[in-house]
């Protein structure tokens, strides 16, 4: 929803309105250009290129992701908000794919760094008196996503612990 307002401080050199976009409108525009960002600089971090995956294996969980991000921008105040499914979903995934903890939090700060970007490039288009709460959403809803990343991981890790005990413990009373 792009509603034009004009004032001084968002006209363009030229006169000209400057359309004034919420910061959810703005990260629905730029998707594309966002996952491309995270994917250009995860490509720069050794730690996480270590393992070797294509294009939809890194950043199929992305488009779910920001839609969750976006969606928990847009709820009015107040409301609580809905646990990531889609997150959860990606921790399970990324830990069958052989990332530690540590690479799903480097991946997790990567797209908190990506959005920031990208909003700080879109900065003239912004709706100021939304920006900073908007933010502290953002980065909420990101890390509750990395919550739910880290709970299927340790999940995995306690029923892999439960198993390895029965075995073990099967075996000694044979």
């Amino acid at each position: 929803m792009i509603n034009p307002v004009e004032s001084v401080a968002s006209a363009k050199a030229n006169g000209d309105p400057v359309a004034i976009e919420s910061v959810a409108d703005i990260l629905e525009r730029q998707l594309p250009a966002l996952i491309q960002d995270w994917l250009s600089r995860v490509e720069k971090e050794p730690d996480l290129t270590c393992i070797s995956l294509n294009f939809e294996e890194r950043t199929g969980h992305l488009p779910q992701l920001l839609h969750d991000v976006i969606a928990r921008l847009r709820l009015d105040v107040g409301t609580k908000a809905p646990i990531s499914e889609a997150a959860g979903i990606h921790g399970d995934l990324r830990r069958k794919q052989g990332y530690t903890v540590a690479m799903a939090v480097e991946e997790s700060r990567l797209l908190q760094v990506c959005i920031f970007s990208m909003l700080h490039k879109d900065v003239k288009r912004l709706e100021f008196s939304a920006l900073l709460p908007d933010i502290v959403t953002i980065a909420d809803e990101v890390d509750a996503q990395l919550k739910q990343q880290m709970l299927k991981f340790m999940a995995a890790d306690a029923a892999r612990m439960s198993s390895s005990s029965l075995k073990n413990s099967v075996a000694l009373q044979l």
